[in-house]
């Protein structure tokens, strides 16, 4: 009997691990933070993600009503903060940045608020959303920063909370602008 004692997965220190198939497909939590395989983009993985969390919106957008979409939404957010918090851990980086359900999740959110509209809108929305959540100005930097590993800190849930955090407060700097927008036309 071994008198070691446990080590959780946010103790496992080592060389980052980088996302691949493998690791997509080793377990359901990987493949939902990685944005079904979208995320494993060897370049931009967040535009990428946020390209086909755009094709499914649509696809669910005419089977889902608004208290559907709230409750998607909600739980997407619950579940998400668990599964990258647990592919952070796996790849041993506080914040990967193929772990795109984030910005699914953001997308979404933006994407539901403005509907409906037309193409050109949704294009705008998506174009501001990349632009906060790249850039990281004013808020969208401090949301960012506020969840951030310290020096030495393995990832764990406050690091998984970060990696939904940022994207959702760029979510909402998106919204602002887009209304601002609308309420000038």
């Amino acid at each position: 009997m071994s008198t070691a004692p446990e080590v959780s997965d946010a103790q496992i220190v080592g060389a980052p691990r980088r996302a691949d198939w493998r690791l997509l497909l080793s377990s359901p939590l990987h493949f939902l933070s990685l944005g079904a395989g979208s995320g494993l983009a060897p370049m931009a993985p967040g535009t990428v993600g946020t390209l086909w969390a755009w094709v499914a919106f649509h696809l669910l957008e005419g089977r889902l009503d608004d208290a559907q979409w709230a409750v998607l939404l909600l739980a997407g957010f619950g579940v998400g903060w668990w599964a990258c918090t647990r592919t952070a851990q796996a790849m041993r980086t506080a914040d990967p940045g193929a772990v795109v359900w984030d910005e699914w999740l953001a997308i979404w959110l933006v994407l539901w608020v403005v509907t409906p509209a037309g193409w050109w809108t949704q294009l705008v929305a998506f174009a501001l959303f990349r632009l906060f959540d790249a850039a990281k100005p004013g808020p969208v930097g401090w949301a960012d920063r506020l969840f951030k590993a310290r020096p030495g800190e393995a990832p764990g849930w406050r690091q998984g909370f970060g990696i939904l955090f940022d994207d959702l407060v760029a979510a909402f700097c998106t919204l602002i602008v887009m209304a601002l927008w609308r309420a000038g036309t």
